[in-house]
């Protein structure tokens, strides 16, 4: 480290890795054999709806690549032009610590870390191969919700905040959702940047018919973490390349354009532009493993909308997306403009460990941090404005 940390570290962007019980431990029977594991040639794979998923290649994580494995490739590229599994390098076996709240405290410790968001991994499949199936959607995320606070709680001494998953396809038991997630000391909640796919098909979420579970939100004051996720994309490249699951650790340069930041900046002009942000201004937004090179795009876009049609809009659409959301950078990204765009009080650490592409060392961060940055500044973006949002 170049700097000396002296101001609390709350990393918004960890994870946990799932054991095989996580979504089946409190299924309800009615569902049962809709998720399991299967062998195919020898590996396990997981299957929904007896469809199997590559999408997570080994989704026991028994063995797991090395925390910031990728690290070097996200800094210099890949000049080489190596495999995946050669910028991957040795696995390890799962450490306990991926698995419950009591191993990972200590291991906060070691790394420097104050406190932490705990995103699930194998979660991030769910919603996206069940949107054909709402009831079975919201029983099985129910399920895992269940697994996530037996293993972690969600609020683990007031450092450790596992995220509980709530899907809107059906917004009463969205809410139904919400609120046990509540009860249980949920200081953030993880929704994907993606439609609502209900009964009667996919529609956004900054729709009217979502305000009773925003108002909700907002009521609570809880933090709304949209982290990166499937959120069904692979729909817009089928178009050109064929139907296909989406794999994120199979390399195709055109599937990683066509997604890399459309999800997110969908999401965003959905909820500014069908006005949930306005109707909720009180609403905090995350956008969390998402990066920040969509942020001045979107603004300029909506700038330029709302020149043309400001009659559309409550207010400026600019000011509605700078008041409501944060914003958790890749620390290879230009942060310099992102600050000028969001102020250092809308930016967010997270390191993504402990997974390849994310930062062996999540408080290293800190060092590609602007060297002009004020102290105080740096401490908000390290962990002070997590903080605040997390009420610690």
């Amino acid at each position: 480290m170049a700097r000396t940390i002296d101001y609390p570290v709350f990393d918004a962007d960890n994870h946990m890795y799932e054991t095989e019980e996580a979504f089946t431990r409190y299924l309800p029977d009615a569902h049962k054999g809709a998720i399991k594991y299967v062998q195919v040639k020898g590996r396990t794979k997981i299957a929904i709806n007896n469809t199997i998923s590559d999408y997570i290649p080994n989704p026991t994580f028994e063995v797991v690549a090395q925390p910031g494995a990728q690290e070097e490739y996200f800094r210099t590229g890949n000049p080489d032009g190596k495999t995946l599994r050669e910028i991957f390098g040795e696995p390890m076996k799962c450490p306990e610590w991926a698995r419950n709240a009591a191993a990972r405290l200590p291991h906060l410790d070691e790394l420097g870390l104050d406190g932490s968001l705990m995103f699930p991994t194998l979660a991030s499949l769910l919603e996206e191969r069940m949107r054909d199936d709402p009831e079975l959607c919201h029983a099985a995320i129910h399920s895992l919700n269940q697994w996530i606070y037996d293993e972690w709680t969600f609020n683990h001494e007031d450092r450790i905040f596992a995220t509980p998953v709530i899907a809107l396809p059906i917004v009463e038991k969205a809410i139904e959702e919400l609120e046990w997630v509540l009860e249980r000391g949920a200081r953030c909640i993880l929704i994907r940047p993606a439609p609502a796919w209900g009964l009667r098909g996919p529609r956004s979420p900054g729709l009217e018919e979502f305000d009773p579970f925003w108002a909700r939100v907002q009521e609570a004051g809880v933090f709304v973490g949209m982290h990166s996720s499937d959120s069904g994309y692979a729909d817009l490249s089928s178009i050109w390349e064929g139907r296909g699951e989406f794999l994120p650790f199979q390399p195709n340069p055109f599937r990683s354009l066509v997604m890399s930041n459309r999800p997110i900046t969908d999401m965003m002009n959905a909820m500014i532009c069908h006005g949930a942000f306005s109707r909720f201004p009180d609403m905090r937004f995350g956008t969390i493993e998402n990066g920040g090179t969509w942020v001045k795009p979107l603004v300029e876009s909506l700038e330029a909308i709302y020149k043309k049609m400001p009659q559309e809009f409550d207010e400026h659409p600019v000011n509605t997306f700078r008041r409501n959301v944060y914003v958790n950078p890749f620390w290879e990204d230009a942060i310099e403009g992102l600050i000028d765009i969001m102020t250092p009080d809308r930016l967010l650490f997270g390191s993504d460990y402990p997974h390849p592409e994310g930062l062996a060392n999540p408080i290293s961060f800190a060092d590609d941090l602007p060297e002009s940055l004020a102290d105080a500044d740096v401490a908000k973006i390290m962990g002070g404005n997590l903080k605040e949002l997390l009420k610690v």
